[in-house]
């Protein structure tokens, strides 16, 4: 189902739909409309929708997705063809009308220069990025839902050597990276039923012969997979976390390795863990739009502190740019 085949059921929202610089759409219960445009939320007290089309038209396109939407079913989660994902909630899981939610893929391919000109990051940051890239680095990505960690991530696979083979495994293909030998893989299609994990689909591409792997996100017990091939000649990986800073993503990887290898010590997982990621990258969404706030250069562990050596190579929370280091 393209979009052309669903704006007949969402016109409303069709200047929405079609405005490739609008990256979020959100229908609340309360019937106010809401999206979002670089980073930012605005209200558009212009849509108007009746519940009862809402409500049909969410159903239409459930049952053409081969998915199931109605009172005993009132959850959808879905991908459209065009990559955008689509979920709702219906009565009786609120009230009084459906809540609905697209974010949108775009076929518009962001350069860093885009992201430098939106003041993301910095050209210095940009350019020392992607010069660790390039050099084999492995490069963790944080932040929460929506603060850009997946844009940024195909960016900066862009500095990727083209002789390298890449394995990219994803929940549903949204990096459409593009270089001469890749195999991009996606654990959830509206295409097949079977369950297939992260984890299955990481222990699988390690026989692909992969020089790197770029785990769109880091969130279950794939984290023990990854992180061990990480230390097993994978090094120059890339992967996203969700979590509210640098140095809590490092505490989110090991509690999330933790969950599959509890015989380990958390210290040990820790230790692990320095050996493997050589920076952290955290990106918040503020009021200006997404910006990179953290960088962080893991050096190792200290086993007798119990803490990770780290370097800020840039921090602005507390509004201070520390100097770039190389």
């Amino acid at each position: 189902m393209s979009l052309e085949l669903i704006l007949p059921f969402l016109r409303p929202i069709e200047p929405l739909l079609i405005d490739n610089d609008i990256s979020e759409i959100m229908g609340n219960p309360d019937a106010s409309w809401w999206f979002e445009r670089d980073g930012r939320l605005y209200r558009d007290r212009s849509v108007r929708f009746d519940a009862a089309r809402l409500l049909t038209g969410l159903e239409v396109i459930a049952n053409n997705l081969g998915k199931r939407l109605n009172e005993d079913s009132p959850s959808l989660h879905a991908q459209l063809p065009d990559g955008s994902r689509l979920a709702a909630w219906i009565p009786p899981l609120v009230s009084p009308a459906p809540a609905l939610a697209i974010r949108k893929f775009t076929s518009r391919k962001f350069t860093m220069d885009d992201l430098i000109a939106r003041a993301m990051l910095s050209r210095t940051l940009a350019e020392f990025l992607s010069e660790q890239i390039r050099a084999g680095k492995t490069v963790l990505i944080s932040g929460g839902t929506g603060t850009g960690k997946t844009t940024l991530l195909r960016i900066l696979a862009d500095a990727i050597p083209d002789d390298e083979r890449i394995l990219v495994i994803e929940d549903t293909p949204e990096l459409q990276i593009v270089k001469p030998n890749i195999v991009p893989v996606a654990s959830q299609t509206n295409t097949f039923k079977a369950s297939v994990s992260f984890d299955d689909l990481l222990k699988g591409a390690l026989r692909f012969r992969p020089d790197r792997i770029i785990l769109g996100e880091v969130r279950g017990i794939e984290a023990r997979t990854l992180l061990d091939s990480f230390n097993t000649g994978h090094s120059g990986s890339l992967a996203t976390i969700h979590a509210n800073s640098a140095q809590k993503a490092l505490t989110r990887f090991a509690n999330l390795v933790m969950r599959s290898h509890s015989q380990a010590t958390f210290s040990d997982t820790e230790a692990e863990i320095a050996e493997a990621v050589d920076y952290v990258v955290h990106v918040e969404r503020r009021a200006g739009g997404r910006t990179v706030t953290e960088v962080l250069s893991v050096g190792g562990y200290d086993r007798g502190a119990q803490r990770y050596r780290i370097e800020t190579v840039i921090d602005t929370v507390c509004g201070e740019i520390q100097e770039v280091h190389s």
